[in-house]
């Protein structure tokens, strides 16, 4: 077994005690040869396990992998952020309820509430401050996506900018790298969004996610989502990567 998680304690179900050999085989497999293998870092493991969990929808294993990334020196703003961030990508419907685990989780741990905000814009900058996130992450893709919007359409291009970048990417907690891997993560773990997987393959070598890095998170997630989303997103890296 490659390390102790919270993921079969008693908190997080009984199925130590039911289902054994179940236990073994999945801890050896996730906390072992995946861990091993993905090459990620204690911070960046959990960046792209959170997020992951949320969009799979997987409450009762996000709780447990929360309390493990705490344990392992996550601060509560980071993990918040990612539940946050998880909101346009996966949307309020489905991140809803793990913003509430978390707040779970953190009054367990006497993590007192709210936490420091991180907001660094308003409504009048909104827009303009995430528009240059954008441009800096996907460079003139955005000006092209503007100007082949349909009238009928642009609004969603203004959306993107100052609600997706303008909201989120410019907060505080995370920098924006590792908001790109949290991306990352959270459309690997939809599923069924590859151009979307494959742009954000761009933007993370863009911000210095190298291939290793996007790789790794694959090889951390596959227990956690499947085989199939794995394989898919590793065609993505490498359609971007060989770009």
């Amino acid at each position: 077994m490659g390390c102790i998680s919270n993921l079969f304690s008693e908190t997080s179900g009984d199925l130590a005690r039911t289902d054994p050999e179940l236990v073994q085989l999945f801890e050896r497999f996730a906390f072992g040869d995946a861990r091993a293998e993905s090459g990620l870092d204690e911070k960046t493991r959990y960046l792209v396990l959170l997020p992951a969990l949320i969009a799979c929808q997987s409450v009762t294993v996000y709780k447990a992998m929360l309390s493990d990334a705490l344990d392992a020196g996550m601060t509560p703003v980071e993990a918040k952020e990612i539940s946050y961030h998880a909101i346009a990508y996966v949307g309020m419907a489905k991140a809803y309820d793990y913003i509430v685990a978390a707040n779970e989780v953190f009054a367990e741990r006497g993590i007192e509430l709210p936490l420091a905000g991180q907001a660094t814009t308003d409504a009048e900058t909104r827009f303009d401050e995430g528009l240059a996130v954008q441009r800096g992450i996907f460079g003139p893709a955005i000006d092209a996506a503007y100007e082949s919007a349909p009238a009928d359409q642009l609004h969603i291009q203004r959306f993107l900018s100052a609600n997706c970048f303008g909201d989120y990417y410019t907060r505080g907690g995370l920098d924006v790298a590792e908001r790109e891997l949290v991306t990352f993560a959270l459309i690997l773990a939809l599923g069924g969004c590859e151009p979307q997987l494959t742009g954000h393959a761009r933007g993370n070598l863009a911000v210095g996610n190298g291939r290793s890095v996007l790789v790794g998170a694959v090889t951390e997630l596959v227990p956690f989502v499947g085989y199939p989303r794995s394989l898919n997103a590793l065609r993505c890296i490498t359609e971007a990567t060989s770009e």
